[in-house]
């Protein structure tokens, strides 16, 4: 073999003994001069490790956990509902809201209770008092509104100590919104990809849905002759409020996050969620019909109290999904990359 044999293609006659890329490791500057060549191999493809999830999903329990959040929404929502039925002068409507807040708050704080494991860990959250925490926010708001809501709801009752009852009324419809809001928050600050990306939208959502559900336990106070179909004008009111709220929330959310809303209509999360949708939009149709009958309110109210709770589940378990596939954490924070890259370059 000489020299002349030798070509920039290698030996003259020969094919190479593999087929190997060329131009993929040409200097940049010289690609202007020396065209360089597509690598052939493709781009890789995401895929975990060993296919392990990169985040490790809450060790939240169903029920307690999405019924926490739940009846939470209710008896926050019920308080703000009985303040306003006291000041309409509708009795009967503010005595069925403000049992009802006492038995979702206690219910609320068992199925927490239960999920922490130990009474003792919740009272060990109120040795501190931390403004980042949702956690150790939502531990105060209990633990000023449940004694609020309980003595609101035994001078109603009982018709003793009036003024007393009157300012514990006021004092849970104060904390009403907060305590049915603050579980968005919660929710919100883990690093859950389906609960984390919308968290501008998320607090919307578990308002209206609260609002739905005291506006349903409202209007189920007349089949038990607690309050007449007339009586119930704010109950009807609250709980169409909350279906659009909770509704356009819900949509605004699952339209801005994109990938991440797939759980939302998807798996088990998207049974309930599309339940809890369905379900909204027949009790509020029930709700504009229920004017003078009983069974009609009943029946609207029930639907809204199914829907409330149905989203609420959804919500809980589109998070888990969310968590448990790795492309819902990957492929979001490239693209958030990708875009900070080109309006840096721009």
């Amino acid at each position: 073999m000489s020299e002349s044999d030798v070509t920039r293609e290698g030996l003259r006659g020969q094919r190479p003994g593999r087929e190997a890329t060329t131009g993929v490791n040409v200097p940049r500057r010289w690609r202007g001069k020396h065209r360089a060549e597509r690598p052939m191999v493709p781009r890789a493809e995401f895929t975990s490790y060993y296919g392990k999830p990169i985040l490790n999903p809450p060790t939240w329990q169903s029920p307690d956990i999405p019924g926490y959040l739940f009846l939470g929404g209710l008896a926050g929502g019920s308080s703000l509902l009985a303040a306003g039925a006291d000041l309409t002068g509708r009795p009967a409507l503010g005595r069925v809201a403000k049992t009802g807040a006492l038995a979702a708050a206690g219910l609320s704080m068992a199925a927490l209770v239960h999920d922490l494991g130990r009474p003792a860990r919740f009272v060990n959250m109120l040795r501190v008092f931390k403004v980042t925490s949702p956690m150790s926010v939502g531990s105060w708001l209990l633990a000023g509104y449940v004694p609020a809501a309980g003595v609101a709801a035994a001078s109603a009752l009982t018709g003793r100590l009036p003024r007393i009852g009157a300012t514990a009324t006021a004092g849970a419809a104060l904390l009403g919104p907060a305590v049915a809001s603050y579980t968005a928050a919660l929710i919100s600050d883990t690093a859950v990809p389906a609960w984390h990306d919308g968290y501008p939208e998320m607090p919307f959502v578990f308002t209206g849905s609260a609002a739905m559900a005291a506006g349903g336990l409202g209007l189920l106070s007349g089949l038990a002759g607690q309050a007449r179909p007339d009586e119930t004008a704010p109950a009807r009111n609250l709980a169409l409020l909350g279906v659009a709220m909770e509704t356009a929330a819900f949509e605004r959310m699952e339209h801005r996050i994109g990938l991440t809303a797939e759980p939302y209509s998807a798996g088990r999360g998207g049974a309930y969620v599309r339940a809890g949708k369905a379900l909204a939009l027949l009790g509020g149709a029930g709700a504009l019909l229920s004017r003078r009958s009983r069974i009609a309110a009943a029946l609207s109210g029930t639907a809204l109290i199914a829907a409330s709770a149905a989203t609420r589940w959804g919500i809980y378990h589109a998070g888990l999904a969310s968590a448990r596939d790795p492309k819902y954490t990957v492929i979001p924070q490239r693209q958030r990359l990708e875009e900070r890259a080109a309006s840096a370059s721009s």
